[in-house]
């Protein structure tokens, strides 16, 4: 026990924030308020707004020489207007001799545009770390990035935070409380490894949805590989765009004999009619994280978020103190 509380950066009776500045634009507000409070200090003063032709600006209205300075800001919709207020922030802080820059992106857009699908497709991922770097952004935080090569398109240093510990804490205590036998789904071949990483962490068997289209009448057939039948349900994902996927999944289970199904994700961009399929759908409760700020969506039942607050207040201390983040997840709670 003493270990686990040596590990845990939040745990020092030492001011480990001395220092620190943090930043927040306007995409993640609540999160960025939440981190501050964690981290027992309030947020720097910042006015992100826009001119009346539409360009974003930013008004830095506190010293910041030679400070250490993280900006919270997720690249979620308005995805370019997000991004442009992070890179224009990360500029005005480099201008002002800030000592070191650390671009906190709990939702990183473009990432799902990290290689070439098709001839002259652009690799917008490898873009965007780009601009953060040339910007002036010193390190890179961000939260389940979609594919993790994306570290590799950086020339500054780039983490990945994960939330994964969060669903495993949440669904150790859930699982007691629910009768009957847990199994772990992969909605997709793709969300193998982060299912599978749940699975191994709750000690649970594990299945996979394999989706394949028809050659004859081009139309996609799904199949469970393992068993479901009778057995309570989990999901993971680690974005929710349209929910066709997730659903997909939910409907494939309950056709196979599944009891109760219950799912999760880290980012819920619930683009389209997202949130009326997951209502429409066997999901008998989806669990989400707060990289994106979907506070109107807080009150829908059945929907339940986790803040990842800690674990971004633990990683601002980690990059501060040059202390490693191998263990970073350790006494969470």
């Amino acid at each position: 026990m003493k270990d686990r509380m040596r590990s845990d950066p939040m745990n020092s009776k030492v001011n480990l924030t001395k220092g620190i500045k943090v930043f927040a634009g306007n995409s993640n507000l609540p999160l960025a308020k939440k981190v501050a409070k964690t981290l027992g200090i309030d947020l720097s003063d910042i006015i992100a707004g826009k001119f009346s032709d539409g360009e974003s600006t930013v008004k830095i209205n506190e010293m910041v020489r030679g400070f250490d300075v993280f900006i919270i800001q997720s690249t979620s919709e308005p995805v370019n207007d997000n991004l442009m207020e992070l890179l224009i922030i990360i500029d005005a802080l480099k201008r002002a001799s800030a000592g070191r820059i650390t671009a906190v992106m709990p939702y990183f857009g473009y990432s799902r545009q990290d290689m070439k699908y098709r001839p002259r497709d652009p690799i917008s991922a490898r873009l965007v770390a780009d601009l953060l770097y040339v910007s002036g952004a010193n390190i890179v935080l961000s939260m389940d990035i979609h594919t993790t090569q994306i570290q590799g398109f950086f020339s500054c240093p780039m983490d990945i935070m994960r939330g994964n510990p969060l669903f495993v804490d949440y669904y150790r205590k859930k699982i007691p409380k629910v009768e009957g036998d847990f199994v772990v789904v992969s909605p997709t071949v793709g969300a193998v490894k982060r299912n599978r990483a749940l699975a191994e962490s709750l000690n649970l068997p594990m299945a996979i949805i394999d989706n394949r289209l028809q050659e004859v009448e081009s139309e996609k057939v799904s199949t469970v590989i393992g068993n479901v039948k009778g057995k309570n349900i989990i999901m993971v994902d680690d974005m929710i765009n349209t929910a066709t996927s997730m659903c997909n999944a939910a409907d494939v289970v309950k056709a196979s004999g599944a009891n109760r199904i219950f799912a999760c994700c880290s980012h819920p961009i619930f683009a389209e009619e997202a949130v009326a399929k997951i209502q429409a759908s066997p999901i008998e409760e989806l669990v989400l994280l707060d990289t994106i700020n979907q506070e109107k969506y807080a009150d829908i039942e059945g929907f339940k978020f986790l803040s990842i607050c800690k674990i971004v207040a633990n990683a601002i201390i980690s990059v501060h103190n040059n202390k490693s983040m191998n263990r970073l997840y350790d006494n969470l709670m």
